[in-house]
């Protein structure tokens, strides 16, 4: 007895099948599948972007350490300026779980120029603090060229630069005179930014005891570095005041660097939030790109599918049909837009000098996304394509 029942399609025939309408409209597929790419690269590069960001911290905590504490003057009952104790470096230096400790302090009314022609007005913000010799230990901060204050020339009209104000006093090199509170200091060296101190790339930095020879510093702390043992970093916190100004310990503010680049961190996640809502966005325009390509090819295949239910397609082939189209079309959008974004990614790490990471996660969920998008992009169509009659389709001029 013969057999009536339709023949069965292989995954190979679905494939070929559904590739067929592709190819016969290639501008319009490129056109629809480049706004799913657009979507998928802009959420991949935006997560590798974050997470890369995310990586470059970790890793310039890991090198500066998070253990690094100050301590600064707040205000007196009254709202006055309040002062920390000459001996409160000493002090903190003492307590056990404390490594290093050092301090800077503002030299008021001091200014430096690039040369004694400037107008005192214009001092480009650049603040003169006095700076002991063990600063850079303790802050890890490193100098880009030349040296930093030692013994030696902490005694003397030396200077050492925030990169910044190197920048805005136009000093390419150490040797060069600068006037500095009235009197001509030579820069010694220039600092690289130092991220858990970024007062120091704004300042110039002279000695210690030249700041109170010479330009009238009163050898005041204004600012008190701390390196407490990772293990005791909260217990110092929670003592620092105290230990600085055992009178007036309300009068001292505390505060942890390394919470402030934690801060601006998720600062950039609810930004790259932000930029994820608009790739979806994006994603979204191209699925509906998707599902009007779709549509067109079914509405211009009418014959086509007339033809091929007379020859004995069923329903559910025809419907198989449209439906791999439009998962082809997605998918085809969505390869190239994972490779699009992790190019953007590489190459925008690269440019920021940070390590180029983009979580798996991530490329499997682009994926996911563009099979979801496929599916419902595809599936009206589809089950419009599957209920056209064989004499009505072919009877469409």
């Amino acid at each position: 007895m013969r057999d009536l029942r339709p023949a069965r399609l292989s995954p190979a025939d679905v494939l070929r099948v559904g590739g067929v309408g592709l190819r016969a409209r290639p501008t319009r597929v490129v056109l629809s599948a480049l706004g799913i790419a657009i979507g998928i690269a802009a959420m991949i590069s935006v997560v590798g972007v974050s997470t890369s960001s995310r990586e470059d911290l970790d890793r310039r905590l890991a090198a500066l350490g998070t253990n690094l504490l100050t301590a600064g003057p707040g205000q007196t009952l009254f709202g006055e300026q309040a002062h920390l104790p000459t001996e409160s470096v000493g002090m903190i230096g003492r307590m056990a779980p404390v490594l290093s400790a050092t301090a800077t302090g503002k030299v008021v009314d001091a200014h430096v120029y690039r040369n004694d022609r400037i107008p005192q007005t214009q001092s480009g913000g650049i603040a003169v603090l006095a700076a002991r010799t063990d600063l850079l230990a303790t802050v890890g901060a490193t100098v880009a060229k030349g040296v930093f204050l030692n013994e030696a020339t902490a005694r003397y009209p030396a200077v050492v630069l925030g990169h910044k104000a190197a920048e805005r006093l136009g000093v390419a090199a150490p040797n060069e005179p600068v006037h500095l509170g009235g009197e001509w200091f030579t820069v010694v060296g220039v600092l690289h930014p130092a991220p858990l101190a970024p007062e120091l790339d704004t300042a110039a930095l002279v000695g210690w005891p030249v700041a109170r020879e010479h330009l009238g510093f009163d050898g005041y702390p204004t600012t008190v570095y701390a390196r407490a043992r990772e293990d005791a970093v909260h217990s110092v916190q929670a003592n620092l005041a105290a230990t600085a100004n055992p009178e007036h310990p309300d009068e001292v503010e505390v505060s942890r660097p390394s919470d402030a680049l934690a801060a601006k961190q998720a600062t950039d996640e609810t930004l790259n939030a932000l930029l994820l809502g608009l790739g979806a966005v994006a994603l979204l325009v191209g699925g509906v790109g998707v599902a009007n390509t779709m549509v067109i090819s079914v509405l211009e295949r009418r014959a086509e599918i007339g033809l091929r239910r007379s020859l004995g397609a069923t329903r559910s082939q025809i419907r198989t049909q449209f439906l791999t189209e439009s998962l082809l079309l997605s998918a085809l959008g969505g390869a190239a837009g994972a490779v699009l974004g992790v190019l953007v990614t590489t190459a925008y790490a690269t440019y920021q000098d940070w390590p180029a990471v983009v979580p798996a996660w991530a490329t499997l969920g682009g994926i996911a996304a563009t099979a979801v998008i496929g599916t419902l992009a595809g599936l009206y169509p589809a089950i419009r394509a599957s209920r056209l009659s064989p004499t009505e389709a072919l009877a469409t001029p």
